[in-house]
């Protein structure tokens, strides 16, 4: 296809998820879920007649997107909030998730008779929790949950992810090696999670410590030098062996709670970069899946799912949070909060690149999962935080996250000045022009 047209149909597909954002507020439907319908419609099967089905591609795409979303989350993340809940948080972002894929395992392998290799794969990789995408639901509803509660799905949905993807590349070892060694699998884990920690945390302090030396000749500078921070901190972390998505949302956490110059525009092009690749990573996903396939998964998908929603993930965050001072109804919301999103997705696209047995299958079976976990527990999430009385008043408390120093209101008030005096300065020389009005004398 001409270069030409490949530019103008990705300059119309951006264009649409921009403006489908207007529909997910109206509507409650999650943007994600309208990016992925997009991709679809776009591919062999829509509309669009795009065909790619290279799973590889996907999969680097798909990588580098997930580091940006994480260190955007870590920017935006509070410490003061998080740090009174980072035990209980830590332990949902791990045994959690490893009790959510063995409740799923037992499901799907012993009652629905799902192979072995097939149900270890669908449990381990469905077992991560998408919060960026509750957040924006609860945004499009104008609820405000409690900090702390807030702050525990913020930092779950950011350190989780790790956990599923070394669960994943386990359980694929332990499929194709015969000398799989459960012994050297602790080990590794222990090794990615402490690399992952400290490297994390020392790029994030060592970027703020330069960024405090040392100051940048032009501010266009500063998100350049983020996105130098959130590539390094993910290769390097790889590179020795650790886990880079959880040093990139780590260094995020670091930097988004430092003081330093410029800090606001870092956050601010970040987020943007967030959302590009979001997009991208949806759209780029819509277009690998073939929707006439998904019909052959939708009972086994649709059983799973609804054992997921109702079962094992509230039965994990129940064990996770045992004798902890989170209630019952704050309980019932996280369990309900574990909707999925991209990363089930990705991480589906590795059996697919390794050739297994049914990964075609196991990939659409996942893509479906995620569909109906998204529509329904994402329109359903907004009533179920008003039902539990859970949404509480926005208030201008420096340690929600939500708060907004006066020197940042400060900047924004200086930015919408300068855009006014430029509508102003626009629209008077329109008048002139228009008008032929003579030059005044002086």
């Amino acid at each position: 296809m001409n270069l030409d047209i490949l530019l103008a149909i990705a300059g119309l597909l951006l264009m649409l998820c921009v403006f489908a954002n207007k529909i997910s507020d109206k509507y409650g439907i999650p943007a994600l879920l309208i990016f992925l319908g997009l991709g679809m419609l776009a591919g062999s099967d829509g509309v669009g007649r795009i065909e790619f089905h290279n799973a590889r591609l996907t999969n680097v795409i798909g990588t580098i997107a997930l580091a940006f979303i994480l260190f955007s989350g870590g920017l935006d993340t509070n410490w003061q909030n998080v740090k009174g809940i980072a035990k209980r948080g830590s332990v949902l972002s791990t045994a959690g998730v490893l009790l959510t894929a063995v409740f799923l395992f037992l499901f799907s392998h012993d009652i629905l008779g799902l192979s072995v290799e097939i149900a270890m794969l669908l449990s381990v990789i469905v077992s991560s929790t998408d919060a960026p995408a509750v957040f924006s639901i609860l945004r499009s509803h104008n609820l405000n949950v409690q900090p702390r509660l807030k702050a525990l799905l913020e930092f779950e949905s950011g350190s989780n992810d790790p956990m599923a993807v070394f669960l994943s590349m386990s359980a694929i070892a332990f499929i194709s090696q015969a000398d799989f060694d459960l012994l050297s699998l602790l080990r590794s884990f222990f090794l990615q999670m402490s690399l992952g920690i400290i490297l994390g945390l020392s790029f994030g302090f060592g970027a703020c410590r330069l960024l405090s030396q040392f100051s940048l000749p032009y501010k266009g500078l500063y998100p350049v030098y983020g996105v130098g921070v959130v590539l390094l901190s993910y290769s390097l972390t790889q590179l020795a062996g650790g886990n880079g998505f959880l040093a990139v949302y780590l260094s995020g956490i670091v930097m988004g709670n430092t003081s330093y110059q410029y800090r606001r525009h870092i956050i601010r092009f970040q987020d943007s970069l967030a959302w590009i690749m979001q997009i991208s990573m949806f759209l780029i996903l819509g277009l690998l899946v073939n929707p006439n396939e998904l019909f052959q998964v939708m009972p086994v998908s649709f059983a799973c799912t609804i054992f997921l929603i109702f079962i094992a993930r509230p039965l994990a965050v129940w064990l996770c949070l045992l004798r902890s001072d989170f209630t019952l109804k704050e309980q019932i919301f996280i369990g309900w909060a574990g909707f999925k999103g991209a990363v089930p997705i990705i991480l589906a696209t590795y059996p697919l690149i390794r050739g297994f047995p049914n990964s075609q299958f196991l990939f659409n079976l996942i893509f479906f999962m995620v569909i109906i976990s998204v529509l329904f527990q994402g329109k359903t999430l907004a009533p179920l935080a008003r039902l539990l009385r859970l949404n509480t008043e926005k208030t201008l408390n420096p340690e929600n996250p939500d708060y907004i120093s006066e020197n940042e209101e400060d900047d924004d008030d200086e930015e919408e000045k300068e855009e006014n005096f430029s509508r102003l300065s626009f629209r008077k020389l329109f008048r002139k022009l228009l008008h032929k009005e003579p030059k005044e004398e002086e």
